[in-house]
Formats: structure tokens, sequence, C-alpha cells
């Protein structure tokens, strides 16, 4: 295996490794306590999370890795007899639709819409409890999409 694919597959592995264990917070615990605030708390904590993540090194994690998960599928399909090339595809795939697209379609807006909510009233909780169960549904997903992502570059990595 060419010297600059094993540092893209090692940063890749890494990487996606990386955001499944943020994610796998959420989905296990992070999640569980927010939804056992007032919630009222509970939403400012959230909106908190989410106004601080967009700025933080997490972003310097998150989308480099699906930038670099495009430039592996692409270069698995050129080199489709290559004997990992099956192995970077998944990887690739599993990031790109089971973690990267999935924030975008369907975290980022109900961070929006939690955005936009008061946090008080019947309403709140409802939005809250609406919330909390999809977010953590589609953050399962992610959880999942990252760590397969991860173990396949991983094993790209022992096939060669």
């Amino acid at each position: 295996m060419a010297t600059m694919l094993t540092i893209a597959l090692t940063a890749a592995a890494i990487g996606s490794g990386l955001v499944a264990g943020i994610f796998f917070a959420f989905s296990t615990f992070v999640m569980s306590a927010l939804s056992r605030l007032p919630t009222e708390q509970g939403i400012a904590a959230m909106n908190s999370i989410n106004v601080t993540i967009v700025r933080s090194p997490f972003m310097l994690l998150f989308i480099p890795t699906a930038i670099l998960c495009v430039g592996i599928a692409t270069l698995a399909v050129l080199n489709w007899r290559a004997p990992a090339s099956v192995w970077l595809l998944a990887g690739a795939a599993s990031y790109v639709f089971g973690s990267f697209i999935p924030t975008i379609a369907f975290n980022v807006p109900l961070n929006d819409a939690l955005a936009r909510a008061s946090g008080n009233g019947a309403d709140a909780a409802a939005l809250w409890a609406v919330y909390v169960k999809d977010w953590t549904w589609w953050n399962h997903v992610r959880t999942a999409g990252s760590l397969l992502a991860s173990v396949a570059f991983v094993r790209a990595l022992i096939v060669g």
C-alpha cells in the first residue's frame, strides 16, 4: 500500500474513531443527563453545546474526515481490483452516509428548531421530549456509521 494512502487511511481511521467516541458519549450519557434536567435548563444546555461545537476543534476532525473519505472512495473505485478496495469503499460510505449526511439532514435541523424554541411552557416540554428522542436516535446512527468506518479503515490497513 502506498505511503500516502497509508497515511490517509490512518488519519481516516483515527478521525472516524474519535468522532464515533464523541457521538457515543452523547448517545450513552450526555443526552440522558440533559433529559433529566428541567425543560428550560435542558434546552439551554443543549443550545449552548450546539453553539460551542461549531466553533470547536471537533469541526477540524468531523469535516476533514468526510473530505478524506470522499478521496478514499475515489481511490477505491479507481483501483477496484486492489485487495483493500472493498474496505476503503465500505469505510468511506459508512462515514459519509452513516455520520456526515445524517448530521446535516437530521441533527442540524433538529438543533436549529431547538435554538428557535423558547425554553418554557407546555410547548417547550413537548418539543424537548421529541427533540431528545429523535436527536438521540440519529446520533445512534452517526455513532454506528463512524465506528463502522473506523473498523473498515483499520481492516483496509491490515489487508493492504
